[in-house]
């Protein structure tokens, strides 16, 4: 053979170079390295990897190993029993047959004695029936887990009436939820439905963690795509009571809103039409989703709802509060009640009727809503009254209203010109072109808006659009900086601004969470007024309430978060679907708002009068006072109060505010009613 030929196999060990053998085994000495170190597996080890093989052959060998065991711990037992059982006979054969009685009974299998035919037969039947019995256990098991498995996975359908539904995931659901299961109807016992394409568990757990107890309220999640009209039909959304479609966390996904509304038009069908509240991010998408919805359906605009309240909030510091408290259930809220049927009785009439509420409006037969109507509108037979109050129960009305004071109001001041106005605006996002557009419809002429913000975030065309949102009664100025830097916010002169507006960023993945950077720009706004002496109105737009809690305050200070406001927002329409022209117009630049006005205006300040006088004053020039807010550093237990009772007595400082609905001119004193 040539040497050539031979090949050495891998199992093979080569002598060291220079050895002069190739090919041959290793000599005792020279030991591979793996071979001397390899540990040899102990019986223990030996038998346990036996066991485990055996295992996995399947069935056959689990009940085999079943047997032996239940033998191994039977068969002796049984024997001690027969031995020790002094009614056995002492021969063998008889405990032998006593052990076997007391093995197959315990074992399932007779107990026969006798021939070995019959106690072969008793055992073969005893054999069948374990085998059904086990069989039928297993499959009833099998079923029951199988079903459990899938109501935790969400995919169930429900069977409800009158339940509310809620579609989709977002940093509204907290909120959401918890409104309605502390919204007080006159049904004891409530269903809220979650649809979303998460997790059962989770939902539930997430709820669990911030909803806390729900009481009669039962919350019921399902897993699925929101899009999908299959899915959809697992909440039964053509017989409930209202839909909510929540808003996505970020505006390019507001194409999924419509297609949610296309899909719920789908499942709910014209036949059976259903209250629909969504609401989208931007509004290119908002005319789309309007005609998805339908003609039933309320969608919002988001952005356009946070820049309206951001504006209102800068323009009159505590309006937040206001907002805050009329839009939750903790509280005072909007109810509709029926009105007084009496033959010529007005408006005037019914609302100093209620000692306990506060009459703002009306609603007609057709729908439509008259906020703060004429004192002297007569009420139709079919007319609703429109009130704030602590639940739909509490209005009553009376006979004799509390009685008021008309030595206690107020002279008429002087109408004097409205003065320019200068704003502060730290920080951008796709908001700024909107928050322009509204202080131009709200401030006088030659009123100011300065923004510093960074040149790459606020581009030259998101300038020249928010120039453009502001028309010429407002002059905008814009400074290159960013204000999250202490330089930035050393270097402004904060004398002369009526209020500063902070914003955050467009939040995108990857940057930092648009809090963080306002929670920034907020500490060294403090320091800067700190250092200066000067305490301006600061109004600070936040996504996460929870954030809120831990921002640095100051007096004076409002905190807008957005998405909980529209949360708040979209399950009062749930409820009550008259409350979309009501906000709307209390959020419109022009018509009736919520107003703050100093005590002052209405009532002699520096001495007590009933909040009945404080009403029938503001009455008599054309607004309806539906509280007020204590001046900054009142005592604890002071702050704001809506809906007091009109006969209340309390002193009034200079510094307190009225809380009134009223348009933006309003009218002459008329003569006291």
């Amino acid at each position: 053979m040539r040497k050539e030929d031979k090949k050495v196999v891998p199992g093979q060990r080569g002598a060291a170079p220079g050895s002069g053998r190739t090919g041959h085994s290793p000599a005792p000495d020279r030991v591979p390295t793996d071979r001397r170190h390899h540990r040899t597996p102990s019986p223990g080890e030996r038998l346990r990897y036996w066991f485990d093989t055996t295992l996995t052959r399947g069935i056959a060998a689990l009940c085999g190993w079943l047997a032996l065991v239940c033998l191994a711990l039977v068969v002796p037992v049984s024997t001690v029993l027969a031995w020790t059982d002094q009614r056995t006979p002492a021969s063998l054969g008889s405990r032998i047959a006593a052990v076997w009685r007391n093995t197959g009974q315990t074992m399932r299998l007779g107990g026969e004695v006798g021939p070995p035919l019959r106690v072969a037969l008793s055992v073969l039947l005893a054999l069948i029936a374990l085998f059904y019995v086990s069989t039928l256990v297993s499959l009833i098991t099998t079923g029951l887990t199988d079903r459990l498995i899938a109501l935790n996975r969400g995919r169930g359908s429900i069977l409800e009436h009158g339940h509310t539904v809620v579609l989709g995931w977002s940093e509204q659901i907290p909120t959401v939820v918890s409104e309605l299961v502390a919204a007080r109807t006159d049904r004891r016992r409530r269903v809220v439905a979650v649809l979303a394409d998460r997790d059962k568990p989770a939902m539930e757990e997430d709820l669990h963690a911030t909803v806390g107890n729900t009481g009669p309220t039962r919350i019921v999640c399902r897993t699925g795509r929101p899009t999908d009209p299959a899915a959809l039909a697992r909440v039964s959304p053509a017989t409930a009571d209202s839909v909510l479609v929540l808003p996505r966390d970020d505006p390019r996904d507001d194409a999924e809103v419509v297609k949610t509304l296309l899909s719920l038009s789908a499942a709910v069908g014209e036949t059976a039409p259903v209250r629909i509240v969504a609401a989208v991010r931007d509004d290119r998408h908002l005319g789309a989703a309007r005609l998805a919805g339908g003609p039933l359906a309320t969608v919002l605009d988001m952005d356009d709802l946070a820049a309206r309240l951001l504006v209102d909030c800068a323009r009159q510091p505590g309006l937040s509060l206001v907002h805050q408290e009329l839009l939750d259930f903790a509280g005072h809220e909007f109810h509709t009640v029926p009105a007084p049927a009496a033959p010529g009785r007005t408006f005037a009439e019914a609302a100093r009727a209620c000692p306990v509420s506060t009459a703002v409006g009306l609603v007609h037969a057709d729908g439509t809503i008259a906020l703060n109507p004429p004192r002297s509108t007569p009420l139709r037979a079919d007319d609703t009254l429109l009130v704030i109050a602590e639940n739909e129960r509490s209005t009553r009305l009376t006979v004799t209203p509390a009685p008021h004071d008309p030595t206690a109001f107020a002279q008429t001041p002087d109408a004097s010109p409205p003065r320019p106005e200068r704003f502060l605006l730290l920080g951008w996002n796709r908001r700024a072109p909107r928050i322009a557009a509204h202080l131009a419809r709200r401030t006088p002429p030659g009123s100011t808006l300065d923004v510093v913000a960074e040149p790459r975030t606020a581009t030259r065309t998101g300038i020249r659009a928010v120039v453009a949102a502001a028309g010429t009664r407002l002059t905008v100025r814009h400074r290159p900086g960013d204000p999250t830097l202490r330089e930035t916010t050393d270097a402004l002169e904060l004398a002369g601004y009526d209020a500063v507006i902070v914003l955050g960023p467009d939040h995108r993945p990857g940057r930092p969470h648009s809090d963080d950077l306002t929670l920034v720009t907020l500490l060294h706004l403090r320091e800067r007024e700190r250092a200066s002496g000067l305490r301006v109105p600061v109004v600070t737009e936040m996504t996460d309430d929870r954030n809120r809690l831990i921002a640095p305050r100051a007096p004076g200070a409002d905190f807008v978060v957005s998405g909980r406001l529209i949360g708040l927002l979209m399950t009062q329409i749930s409820q009550n679907p008259h409350l979309a022209a009501v906000f709307e117009e209390l959020l419109a630049p022009d018509g009736n708002g919520l107003h703050l006005r100093p005590a002052a205006e209405y009532i002699r300040t520096g001495r007590t009068a009933s909040f009945a006088s404080v009403a029938a004053s503001a009455a008599r020039r054309g607004a309806c006072a539906i509280g007020y807010l204590t001046r900054p550093g009142a005592p604890p237990g002071h702050g704001l109060h809506v809906n007091p009772p009109k006969a209340e007595v309390r002193h009034w400082h200079p510094e307190d505010r009225i809380v009134v609905i009223t348009g933006t001119t309003p009218p002459a004193p008329a003569e006291v009613q």
